[in-house]
C-alpha cells in the first residue's frame, strides 16, 4: 500500500481576532501528484498552505511528513521539504540581486558554498533567467519576478512545491510560460499543489482537485468527477470549465454525439470533433 508523503489529520486554525480559518481539515498527499486547490476567497486555501509548510502553527490537529509526526523539534524538516511560491512576488523577494535572492534559501540550509553556487546556477537556467542574475529583482517585470520566486524554491530542492494563485496578475504570455514550467516540473515527478480561481487551468492541468469551503475540504477527487458535481460547485461558488459548457451546448443542439468524454484542452476538443466528423462521414 502506497504511503502518503504528507498526511494532515483534523487540522484547525484560528486567527488572533477569533475568526476560524480551518475547521477539521484532513487529507493525504502522495508523491508525484498534481493537485489543484479550489475555493472562493476566504475559504481557507492559503491558511491551509501556511499550516502545512510550517509558517503557521495549527490550533489543533496533526501533520505527518513521510510518516513522522511534525513538532517543534523537527519543524525545520517540514519547512525544508515543502516550498511555497506566494501570490505576490514582492512579498517573497528580499535580496538586492537575482543571484543573491535565489541563493538565500540554500544558504539558510547551511549547505557548502560550492553546493549553493551549483544550485543557484541550476535554478536560474531551469527558469531561463540566467541573464538576470546580476539585476535587482524589484525592477523586473511581473512575469520575470514570478520566475525568480519559483527559482528560489527550485534551488532549495523541496519534495513538495506549493503555488498560491501563481497566475494572478500575469498577462496571457507569462501565464502560458508559467504553465509550461509547471508541466516540466510535473513530468519530472515533482509533487505540486496549486490554488487557483482558473477552473479551465485546473481541469487541464491537475490530476486531483481539492475543494475548500468555510475552512473545510468539501470535495476531493479527479477533475472530471469534481466539475460534474454541480452541488459541490454551487456550494464553493465555482463554475464548470468553459470546455464543459461548449460540449454540453453541442450535445443539446444534437451537433455532437454524447460520448461522456470531456476533452481537457482546445487541442483535445479539436481532435474529438475531427474523429466524430470522420465517423459520421463513414456512416453517410
Amino acid at each position: 500500500m502506497r504511503e502518503p508523503i504528507l498526511k494532515i489529520d483534523d487540522l484547525y486554525y484560528v486567527y488572533e481576532n477569533g475568526n476560524s480559518a480551518l475547521n477539521g481539515v484532513g487529507v493525504k498527499i502522495y508523491e508525484g501528484e498534481k493537485i489543484a486547490v479550489l475555493g472562493s476567497n476566504g475559504s481557507g486555501k492559503s491558511t491551509f498552505f501556511l499550516n502545512i509548510n510550517g509558517v503557521y502553527t495549527p490550533e489543533a490537529g496533526k501533520v505527518f511528513y513521510r510518516g513522522i509526526l511534525i513538532n517543534k523539534k523537527n519543524l525545520n524538516e517540514l519547512r525544508k521539504n515543502i516550498g511555497i511560491v506566494f501570490q505576490d512576488a514582492d512579498n517573497q523577494i528580499i535580496a538586492s540581486t537575482v543571484r543573491a535572492e535565489v541563493a538565500f534559501g540554500p544558504m539558510n540550509l547551511k549547505l557548502p558554498k560550492e553546493e549553493v553556487v551549483r544550485r543557484v546556477e541550476e535554478a536560474l537556467e531551469y527558469m531561463n533567467i540566467i541573464d538576470f542574475k546580476d539585476r535587482p529583482p524589484h525592477y523586473l517585470s511581473g512575469g520575470e519576478k514570478k520566475r525568480v520566486t519559483i527559482a528560489d524554491i527550485i534551488a532549495m530542492k523541496p519534495e513538495i512545491i506549493i503555488f498560491d494563485e501563481p497566475m494572478a496578475a500575469l498577462d496571457p504570455l507569462n501565464a502560458q510560460l508559467l504553465e509550461e514550467v509547471l508541466e516540466k516540473l510535473g513530468s519530472e515527478g515533482k509533487t505540486m499543489m496549486i490554488s487557483t480561481h482558473d477552473v479551465d487551468f485546473a481541469y487541464r492541468w491537475a490530476d486531483r482537485v481539492l475543494v475548500f469551503s468555510q475552512g473545510k475540504i468539501i470535495a476531493d477527487g479527479a477533475p472530471l468527477e469534481i466539475f460534474q458535481n454541480t452541488k459541490v460547485l454551487k456550494q464553493a461558488n465555482l463554475k464548470q470549465p468553459t470546455i464543459f459548457e461548449i460540449y454540453n451546448i453541442l450535445i443539446q443542439k444534437n451537433l455532437l454525439e454524447d460520448t461522456k468524454y470531456y476533452p481537457k484542452s482546445v487541442k483535445e476538443f479539436k481532435e474529438m470533433l475531427e474523429k466524430q466528423v470522420l465517423f459520421l462521414g463513414d456512416l453517410a
